[in-house]
């Protein structure tokens, strides 16, 4: 079972509520502390991840905690006939609805409040399913994993991109340091939320990646389950179908 992290170690709300709260006051600056914070490495991953899932074809794609829409964007690239995105951040969705708006694609790609513990969708309803660095936000983990699982259609994937914990000297050492000094610091600059980018690493710290995730992912039910390390393991993409 994972350590339960949460943003604000002084509020009494729920992890679920504040990680909306969080994410409501860093919308405004999230799309450019992600570019500055990855140096746009971030974009490379989410094409591979998206990548896994071409062969599949899926037609109608969901993404859990999609934000401002980008995992979303990114899935058009596979051209499903529909592509639904789920978070529970307004502030952020508001965001991704602008994005898409001004891409042209509001056709193909709706953006909803959701909640990833509790999908406001029947069983067996996408083909594919995609979580961009959301896994971590879970306030109860393997129930939301299992609710990823319930509305995937028999025979479709699920690719998880999340932040991971590189193992091998020096890059660890690297990259502790920069998440435990350099993301806040800057988080705190630019967001005015300090308490959100010390979230960060705490939770990447506390999230069970690497083959903890991939059992998490078989209890569901997953089959055929992988994980990609990304980077010298900073990332790493999780792939499981049903």
């Amino acid at each position: 079972m994972a350590e339960k992290v949460i943003p604000y170690k002084d509020s009494s709300d729920s992890k679920k509520e504040q990680v909306a709260t969080m994410f409501n006051n860093i919308a405004p600056k999230y799309d450019f502390l992600n570019q500055l914070l990855s140096l746009g490495i971030h974009k490379g991953w989410r094409k591979k991840a998206i990548q896994l899932l071409a062969s599949k074809k899926p037609k109608k794609i969901l993404d859990i905690a999609t934000g401002t829409g980008d995992f979303a964007i990114e899935a058009m690239k596979l051209q499903p006939e529909k592509v639904v995105g789920v978070d529970i951040s307004e502030g952020m969705l508001k965001l991704g609805v602008e994005k898409i708006h001004k891409l042209q694609l509001e056709k193909h790609i709706e953006l909803k409040l959701g909640d990833s513990e509790n999908l406001p969708f029947d069983d067996n309803s996408f083909d594919a399913i995609t979580v961009g660095f959301g896994v971590r936000n879970f306030e109860h983990l393997e129930k939301g994993i299992a609710e990823i699982y319930r509305v995937l259609n028999p025979g479709g994937t699920l690719a998880v991109l999340e932040f991971s914990k590189p193992k091998k000297f020096p890059i660890k050492q690297v990259y502790n340091f920069y998440f435990r000094y350099v993301t806040p610091t800057v988080g705190k600059i630019f967001s005015k939320d300090a308490s959100a980018y010390t979230y960060l690493p705490e939770s990447v710290n506390a999230f069970p990646d690497g083959e903890d995730f991939l059992n998490v992912l078989k209890k569901a039910g997953f089959k055929e389950c992988k994980a990609m390390p990304l980077t010298f393991g900073i990332a790493s993409i999780y792939t499981g179908n049903k």
